[in-house]
């Protein structure tokens, strides 16, 4: 091959690779250009003012196509499909209690996407930001609004295999301090120091700003532990607990459960635990929940599932009884008014 004939085919290769790229960047500033459009059948969302401390109204993540999707958007809680207030604010995960925000987003940096945790105000104004090691997943605020977390995927990109890893934080909202992996806390299993290379921590659910609970992994089962922040342990308390909820007056655990028989892609069931008496329940949800539940009160859990706008919000009672029903279309993310924090 002469020298003349390897320079046509370096050129006519560079040619080739210059409009993949091109292909690519079209394609994908077509696909952002559409979701920046309105589709038929959605819910009516316009822009206004949204505070995280409104009576009478929820907040959450809003999945509608348009101009305002992922923006955090509210309504009121007693007309969930009624006409949505957006703010402006994107994010992936979001949270809110005692009208402090936690807000995980992405930056797009070149070819690439950044991710940063937002603390922001009850008008969600920015208060603090926090870069994040990998692709947002779960977010928490205490009750208190003094404590806040957020777990993200270092490696993988679904709880549903094993061959994932997260790192989880906790940040005092007050002071800015910043526990930036609960992995190093002393994991106490059957009442002993267990170590291993391979524990994972995801899903925080706080008690108050200094307990919390949360999923701990390791050895291929999963537990639900009481944290201490100050002791700085994860103490085992059961298994098979997966993105853990804590019920407003304490008392129980909503969360995700693998069940034998299920498939290997869809292996959870929402269950209630009664951390008493550690007695399980399963609510009348029958399909697979890939999400960290809320209490909507202390009776009735929300969650998330795939819908035509990508996610729906969905509700069911926690004692088992009932059914599922809707609660609101193109949803994510929902924060509902709590009661006053425990002295």
């Amino acid at each position: 091959m002469t020298r003349t004939h390897r320079i046509l085919i370096l050129l006519a290769t560079v040619l080739v690779l210059a409009g993949v790229a091109i292909g690519v960047t079209l394609h994908a500033a077509g696909r952002a250009a559409e979701k920046d459009r309105p589709r038929a059948g959605g819910p009516a969302v316009h822009p206004g003012e949204v505070t995280l401390d409104a009576p009478g109204r929820s907040v959450f993540r809003n999945m509608a196509w348009g101009p305002h999707r992922d923006e955090v958007a509210s309504v009121p809680t007693a007309d969930p499909t009624g006409a949505r207030t957006s703010s402006g604010v994107r994010c992936l995960r979001f949270h809110a209690a005692a009208g402090t925000g936690i807000c995980l987003q992405s930056v797009r940096n070149g070819l690439r996407d950044d991710y940063r945790a937002v603390l922001l105000d009850a008008h969600l104004r920015e208060l603090r930001r926090y870069d994040l090691a990998g692709i947002p997943t779960r977010a928490r605020v205490s009750p208190d609004g003094r404590a806040a977390a957020w777990t993200v995927f270092v490696s993988g990109d679904s709880y549903a295999g094993t061959a994932f890893s997260t790192r989880t934080s906790v940040l005092d909202t007050r002071t800015g301090e910043l526990d930036g992996d609960l992995e190093t806390y002393r994991f106490l299993l059957d009442g002993r120091q267990h170590r291993a290379a391979d524990i994972n921590v995801w899903g925080v659910t706080f008690a108050d700003a200094r307990h919390f609970y949360a999923t701990v992994a390791t050895g291929g089962r999963t537990y639900l532990v009481d944290g201490d922040r100050t002791a700085r342990t994860l103490r085992a308390l059961h298994e098979n607990v997966e993105c853990p909820s804590l019920s407003p007056d304490g008392t129980r655990i909503a969360y995700k459960k693998r069940v034998e028989g299920a498939p290997a892609d869809a292996p959870w069931r929402l269950y209630v635990l009664d951390l008493h008496t550690m007695r399980e329940t399963a609510t009348a949800e029958r399909r697979n929940v890939d999400d960290q539940a809320v209490w909507q009160d202390a009776h009735t859990l929300v969650y998330s599932l795939p819908g035509d706008f990508g996610s729906d919000l969905w509700t069911v009672a926690a004692d088992g009884s009932g059914r599922s029903r809707l609660l609101m279309k193109a949803a994510l993310a929902p924060a509902f008014a709590a009661p006053a924090p425990r002295p």
